[in-house]
């Protein structure tokens, strides 16, 4: 057994590049996967998971206290894979650490001999007995399911019944039966599907000529509201079909003006030769535009009409079965027996009755229902959607401004029937086993996912995308309507077989059975000092609603699931959706106990599951959180409640597990990696710190750090926020800490201290030694506005990139629906400069001395939330005037030193600045009045700037007088342009204009 006293290896090292690289990568695997089961959202990669829970598990070769048997089993153990070890207990931890860095690969995960040396080594540190591994906030089960396979006792529990069907599933039913349920779900699916096949067939007919409808665009439409047109809008982002360069494939439409009708709309399928021959869309930002007579219908009309259609996702029809208004039809992909690839042709008569075949087998089925006294759940959903508007989980939604208030209004009547079709086979099965009866609710719910009218046709890719593309219900305008009883992407058969492949694949490891629960993470089942490990990714703030989101699964869950005990919400009776009480999400719109479940709920509520877990934890255990939150309100939060539940932080290690570029401007919670933070259980008779003390080992604690991460490839706010957790180890190994007056510094007043440090440190790095003493623009320092935008710009560099771009929220592309809500608020194409979190750069900016109000206009621009760093261009006027650089060129020829004074000094243009005939007299940009600017003085930023425009305007007699004259004044000018190079993203034009400039600089 590990001592007490003895270190685990995620306590003194970690191989975070190579986990990093295969976390990465595992995002594009998905045949077998285990996220592939059912959606989770905000999943943890499993290579880093399991490479944790090793480092967390195993102890410290060189630490004094580690026992002498499970380095010779070690050394016995890992030359199978390793070859030699090497004598010294350097070299054994080198070789641990490698050893958990190859694990980590997907293509290891099942390996024999990976699986035998990991659970041995396990064994060999923990005894016979398997050490209980415990996740309070298990969602998707990346986490329990590691421990499984590296032989451990698992506790996973939740809240939400969605991850609790997920779980057990995953740690339970797999595990226990293996590949006999994947038989046994094959069989049973096998059989559904040709039963459903006769059953649906009515309503997905096949062509005259034999071809496969596989899917279904429809376009959901509003009344032209202009007094002289009356026109049919079809909402459509995107005309196009199918983008593959080898066949493109689009819809181009023309108008026909019927005598004593309105205008109408007509399409044809045509083969585009270049990309400017397909129509812009009809809608954007919620905006209509008629194309018939180019008018525009506003939001509010847009909303106002969808609702009364309930949304508009069906046809209408008349007594005749002609359509008459609602969704139209756009074209149908089909498959033909003769030819390879997807084809496209308009909807024909057979189409549109297919549907209204299906609309009123629809009114039969609820007919029938009703006659039937409504016993049990209505057949379709008719519980609530979640409310959109406001902060939180309001954020993600916008469907009930569209009508579509209860979730069976996010299908289509065509849908409905097929899923109503699909729950009643699977509950006709009454000798199917209770595990696969569960594999094929799932597989239900995955096909609903496939299967509603907030999904849209991938041109890209020539299929249908799934509901959750993103983790929001927003609006779709034209989407794409599958076949589920289909052999291609999202059917009823690709659910069976992603679900089959999952179990074959995770059936190979030979995993012992977990243990699953549904629990609050505020009151665990289990009995206190019960863990070795606790292990959790919690939630973070308002970032994801899980409850709202799960809640489009659990509606056709409970349908398929008779009789599931976890489709009640144990908290409160009269709630028919997924407990939201308890859960720990910060959503303003829910009330608890008379108050809102703000930000002071949530952090709370944490600090509670925290306490509990130190409850449960073994005195000699050992813990990791994960957190991948940006703002700084997140991590105090966090801190604050790990603090206050009596654990130390012992290590922090930043693994990069999502798309480099979700660092953006937004006020979003990603970054480039989630920080796991190691922990312990804090002893009772920790000492009282002294303030003193702590400050003074911060610094070197950090720089150190600092060193090692940025060695690892970690870059930006990533390395912001992972320098947190080995700092917050000094504080937080005390039972408080107090200033030599005997009053307690609180958590807030250190983490201020962290920002500083971090900040001059990153200062030293990037501008020079001269920076790590600088207040104020002390004497041999750059002034404020330098170390402003150097800080800026290396806070955005990004850890899976050289210099990560903060440019803005990036455009989406064409044919990727977006968020109808956020689209109406963000401006279209890329923002200029440069975008921080306001938190972030107030925090780096405080302690630094640096007044941001001073900045305003002039270097950066703040607005709702988010500051932008002003791209150089947008600083010609406040620089040169409104004549540009062009203009100033031949004065600065003249005499270099006025460069940046036309402006920024305004009473020198009337005694030194020569006045040209014809041109015009400079004006200050309004943003920033002439005192301001005159108070604020010519920077070396400016002159760098000045030295950019010049190259950009091909200046270049100005630009090596300018040049010549600061290389005079100081050095400065030239440290500034060099550092200022290396933080500029790369392909930025202030990059190229750096670079360029330099050029001209005599060696």
């Amino acid at each position: 057994m590990i001592p007490k006293e003895c270190k685990r290896l995620a306590e003194v090292d970690f191989p975070i590049a190579v986990v990093s690289k295969h976390a990465a990568r595992e995002k594009s695997i998905r045949h077998g996967h285990p996220s592939t089961l059912h959606l989770w959202w905000a999943r943890r990669p499993l290579a880093a998971c399991r490479a944790m829970l090793l480092a967390l598990l195993l102890p410290d070769p060189c630490d004094v206290n580690c026992p002498e048997d499970f380095k010779k089993n070690a050394r016995d153990l890992l030359p199978r894979l390793m070859g030699n070890v090497g004598s010294r207990d350097e070299d054994l931890r080198r070789c641990l650490l490698k050893f958990i860095g190859d694990f980590a690969n997907w293509d290891m995960s099942n390996h024999p001999v990976f699986l035998e040396v990991g659970r041995e080594l396990v064994k060999a540190a923990h005894g016979e007995e398997p050490p209980l591994v415990v996740d309070p906030f298990a969602g998707g089960g990346s986490i329990p399911l590691e421990a499984l396979r590296l032989g451990c006792d698992v506790f996973a529990s939740d809240l939400n019944p969605v991850a609790c069907l997920i779980l057990k599933t995953m740690l339970e039913d797999i595990p226990r039966q293996g590949m006999e349920l994947a038989k046994e779900l094959r069989q049973v699916g096998a059989e559904i599907k040709k039963q459903a096949e006769k059953e649906l067939a009515e309503f997905y007919p096949k062509d005259p000529d034999g071809a496969t409808p596989i899917a279904y665009l429809w376009a959901r439409t509003v009344k032209c509201e202009s007094p002289n047109c009356g026109a049919e809008i079809p909402l459509m982002r995107s005309f196009w079909l199918c983008k593959k360069s080898n066949r493109k494939r689009a819809l181009k439409y023309k108008i026909t003006r019927p005598q004593g009708h309105p205008a109408q709309v007509e399409f044809e399928v045509f083969e585009p030769k270049a990309d400017k021959e397909v129509s812009g869309g009809t809608v954007t930002r919620a905006k209509a535009t008629c194309p018939c007579c180019k008018t525009v219908l506003p939001p509010e009309r847009v909303r106002a009409q969808l609702s009364e259609q309930r949304g508009g996702a069906d046809p209408v029809f008349d007594d005749r079965e002609n359509r008459t208004g609602g969704a139209r039809m756009l074209a149908v992909v089909t498959l033909r027996p003769d030819t390879a690839g997807r084809h496209y042709r308009l909807p024909i008569e057979c189409d549109y009755q297919a549907v209204w075949k299906a609309r009123n087998r629809l009114h039969a089925v609820l007919n029938e229902w009703d006659r039937g006294g409504r016993k049990g759940l209505c057949p379709v959903p008719d519980e609530p959607t979640p409310a959109g508007g406001g902060s939180g989980a309001g954020r993600a939604f916008s469907i009930q401004k569209y009508g579509m208030m209860h979730f069976d209004e996010l299908f289509t009547a065509r849908q409905k029937v097929a899923l109503v079709n699909l729950v009643s086979q699977v509950n006709s099965f009454a000798d199917v086993s209770k595990e696969c009866r569960d594999l094929l609710a799932i597989a239900v719910s995955r096909v609903a996912d496939a299967t509603a009218s907030l999904t849209q046709w991938l041109a890209s890719g020539e299929e249908v995308k799934h509901v959750f593309s993103r983790q929001a219900l927003p609006i779709v305008w034209d989407f794409g309507e599958t076949n589920p009883v289909s052999n291609v992407s999202r059917s009823w058969k690709s659910a069976i077989d992603a679900i089959g492949n999952v179990i074959s694949s995770t059936s190979t490891a030979h995993m012992t059975v977990g243990q699953v629960q549904q629990a609050d993470s505020c009151q665990s089942p289990l009995p206190g000092e019960a863990a070795e490990v606790y292990f959790t990714d919690p939630p973070y703030y308002d970032a994801i609603p899980y409850s709202d989101l799960s809640d489009f699964f659990l509606v056709w869950l409970k349908r398929t699931l008779t009789g599931w005990a976890w489709s009640r919400d144990p908290i409160d009776p009269l709630n028919r959706l997924s407990p939201k009480v308890r859960e720990i999400v910060q959503d303003e719109t829910r009330i608890v106990d008379g108050l809102p479940k703000d930000r002071c709920f949530f952090e709370g509520a944490m600090g509670k599951a925290f306490a509990e877990g130190r409850r449960i934890l073994k005195e000699d255990g050992v813990g990791s959180v994960v957190f991948a939150h940006k703002t700084t309100e997140g991590w105090e939060a966090l801190l604050s409640g790990i603090i206050q539940g009596r654990l130390t932080i012992s290590a922090s290690w930043p693994i990069a597990t999502e798309a480099g570029n979700r660092l953006r401007a937004r006020d979003s919670a990603a970054l480039a990696t989630s920080v796991h933070l190691v922990c312990r259980p804090r002893p009772a008779d920790a000492p009282v710190g002294d303030w003193a003390d702590v400050l003074r080992e911060l610094p070197k604690r950090v720089g150190d750090w600092m060193e090692r991460l940025q060695g690892e490839g970690i870059r930006g706010a990533d390395l912001v926020f992972a320098c947190i957790g080995p700092a917050l180890e000094i504080f937080s190994r005390y039972s408080s800490v107090e200033t030599a007056d005997g009053r307690e510094v609180k958590l807030d007043e250190y983490l201020e201290k962290i920002w500083e440090v971090v900040g001059r440190t990153a200062l030293e790095h990037v501008l020079g030694t001269a920076e790590a003493k600088a207040r104020n623009s002390a004497a041999g320092a750059l002034e404020e506005d330098a170390r402003l935008t150097a800080l800026f710009l290396w806070t955005l560099q990004s850890t899976n990139g050289q210099n990560g771009s903060g440019s803005g929220p990036k455009e989406e592309p064409d044919d990727d629906p977006g968020d109808e809500e956020e689209e109406e608020t963000t401006p279209k194409g890329k923002a200029k400069g440069f975008s921080l979190v306001f938190d972030v750069v107030r925090r780096f900016a405080q302690p630094l001395g640096i007044d941001l109000p001073k900045w305003e206009g002039r270097v950066i621009e703040t607005k709702k939330g988010v500051v932008r760093l002003l791209a150089v261009s947008e600083r010609t006027k406040q620089i040169f005037g409104d004549d540009g650089a062009g203009a100033a060129a031949d004065w600065i020829e003249k005499d270099p030193r006025i460069t940046g004074q036309l402006l920024i000094f305004p009473e020198l243009e009337k005694t030194r600045i020569p006045k040209t005939p014809g041109r015009k007299k400079g004006r200050v940009v309004p943003d920033m009045p002439p005192e301001a600017m005159a108070q604020a003085g010519v920077t070396t930023l400016d002159r760098v700037h000045a030295a950019m425009l010049l190259q950009a305007g091909g200046q270049a007699n100005a630009l090596r007088a300018l040049i010549n004259a600061e290389l005079d004044r100081s050095p400065d000018f030239l440290r500034l342009a060099n550092a200022l190079s290396a933080l500029y993203p790369s392909g930025s034009e202030e990059k190229r204009l750096l670079d360029a400039m330099l050029l001209a600089v005599p060696r």
